[in-house]
C-alpha cells in the first residue's frame, strides 16, 4: 500500500497547473523527482526491508511481482484507456505469483515452494513428459486454496490448418447456440437459478455488522454460491465446445464486442451467458483437438439469405424466422445467420488458399478455388481433407 501511495501522490502533485493550486491537500514533491517506476520501487522494497523485517518472511520475487502488477495499471491507465488503480482490500489480492520454481518442486503429493517449503496438495493431472515448471501461482477462492502451474518445453506447435467440414455459430440470447446444420442450443439461465437464494443471502448479509464474525461467515457462504454459478457455466462452455468440435473440423465464429453487449439494456443476461468465456473456451478447444478455429465478418449476419444472398433488410428482436422474399428461402433466423456465418469463413479460407497456391503447385487438385467449390459442396459425415506438402 505504501508503494502505491508513493505512486498516486507523485501522480497527482503534477495534475495542478503551476500557479494553482490543489483544492484539496497533496504532497508536495520536486519537480526533480523521476516517476517510481518499477526498478525504482524495487529498490525502495530492498531499503524498506532493513525498517520493516516481516518483509524477510515473504518471498522476494513474489513480492516484485506484486510491484509489476502495480506499475502494469498504472501504465494500462494511459495504454488502454482504463480507469485510475484503486487500493485493494485485504482479501481482494487473491493470487501470488513464484515466477521461478526449484528444480524437481514436484514430488509425489508434494509441492517444493520457495520459502514455504513442501506443501501437499491434490494432483488434478500428470505433468507430461518432457515439461518442466517455470512459475506457480496460488490462488485463493471461496473453496480453498489452489495452485496453477506453468509448464515451460522446447517445442514448436504449428497451427491448426484449415481442414475437415466446415460449420458455423451464431450466439444470442433468445437461443445460447446456432449452428449451420440447424442446431438450437436454449441458453441455461445459471445465475437466475440461483437467484432467489442469493437474494436472501444479500438481504440477512446486509443486517450483519461489517466486519464481524457473523458478516465473515456468511460472506464465505455468498463467495461459495457464486463460485458455483462460474463453474457450472464454465462446465457448460467445456462440454458444448466439445460438441462442436466432435461434429466438424473448422468452426467459424463472429467476430463480436461482448464488452458492448454486457453495457446494453440485456447486459445481466448477457454476463450471465458468458459469450466472451466461452469463444475463448471454444479456440482452446479448437487448436488442443486440431479443429480449425477462425472469426469472421460479424456486419450484416441476419440481413442476408444464405441461400441466394439477397438483402432481406433488418429484422426486430421478436421476428425469429427468416424469410426471403427473392427465393422463398424459409428457416430459423439464427440458423440463417449460423449459415452466413459458414459462408464467410469458407470464403476468407479460399483466399487464404488462394495466397498458397502457387506454392503448392498450382495444378495439383484440391488446392485454391476447387478447394473452396468441394468445401461448399461436401456433405457432412465424408473423409477429411489432404492438402499437398506445401
Amino acid at each position: 500500500m505504501a508503494f502505491q501511495l508513493l505512486v498516486i501522490s507523485w501522480i497527482r502533485s503534477r495534475k495542478s497547473p503551476i500557479n494553482a493550486c490543489s483544492l484539496f491537500g497533496e504532497y508536495i514533491i520536486p519537480a526533480d523527482q523521476p516517476y517510481p517506476n518499477y526498478a525504482r520501487q524495487c529498490q525502495a522494497l530492498t531499503k524498506a526491508k532493513k525498517d520493516y523485517p516481516e518483509l524477510k518472511t515473504v518471498n522476494a520475487q513474489a513480492l516484485q511481482q506484486v510491484l509489476k502488477t502495480l506499475e502494469t495499471a498504472f501504465v494500462d491507465m494511459k495504454r488502454k484507456g482504463m480507469g485510475f488503480p484503486r487500493f485493494k482490500k485485504a482479501r481482494r489480492m487473491r493470487s501470488f505469483v513464484f515466477p521461478q520454481m526449484l528444480k524437481n518442486c514436484v514430488q509425489g503429493i508434494y509441492l517444493k515452494l520457495p520459502q514455504l517449503g513442501r506443501i501437499e496438495y491434490i494432483k488434478s493431472r500428470e505433468i507430461p513428459e518432457g515439461f518442466r515448471v517455470k512459475l506457480a501461482r496460488i490462488i485463493r477462492k471461496a473453496s480453498g486454496y489452489f495452485v496453477a502451474l506453468c509448464l515451460e518445453c522446447d517445442v514448436d506447435v504449428p497451427d491448426v490448418p484449415p481442414h475437415g467440414y466446415p460449420i458455423g455459430i451464431d450466439l444470442g440470447l433468445d437461443k445460447f447456440l446456432a449452428t449451420s446444420e440447424g442446431e438450437l442450443i436454449k441458453r441455461p439461465r445459471f445465475f437466475n437459478s440461483l437467484h432467489r437464494q442469493m437474494k436472501l443471502l444479500q438481504r440477512r448479509l446486509k443486517k450483519k455488522q461489517i466486519g464481524s464474525n457473523n458478516w465473515q461467515k456468511l460472506s464465505k457462504i455468498i463467495a461459495r454460491l457464486h463460485e458455483t454459478i462460474a463453474n457450472t457455466r464454465k462446465d457448460f462452455h467445456f462440454k458444448l465446445a466439445h460438441h462442436l468440435c466432435d461434429q466438424a473440423g473448422m468452426v467459424f465464429v463472429e467476430d463480436l464486442n461482448f464488452q458492448a453487449w454486457a453495457k446494453g439494456m440485456l447486459g445481466k443476461h448477457t454476463l450471465d451467458a458468458g459469450f466472451g468465456q466461452f469463444v475463448t473456451i471454444l479456440q482452446w478447444v479448437c487448436w488442443k483437438r486440431g479443429v480449425y478455429f477462425g472469426k469472421v465478418n460479424k456486419d450484416y449476419t441476419s440481413q442476408i439469405c444464405p441461400n441466394c444472398n439477397a438483402h432481406t433488410g433488418k429484422k426486430k428482436l421478436t421476428q425469429r424466422v427468416h424469410s426471403c422474399p427473392e427465393c422463398g428461402y424459409m428457416t430459423h433466423r439464427d440458423v440463417a445467420s449460423a449459415l452466413i456465418v459458414r459462408n464467410r469463413g469458407v470464403s476468407e479460407v479460399g483466399r487464404i488458399l488462394d495466397v498458397k497456391e502457387v506454392a503448392w503447385g498450382g495444378g495439383l487438385t484440391g488446392t485454391g478455388n476447387g478447394l473452396v467449390k468441394s468445401l461448399r459442396n461436401r456433405k457432412k459425415g465424408g473423409e477429411g481433407w489432404i492438402y499437398p506438402a506445401s
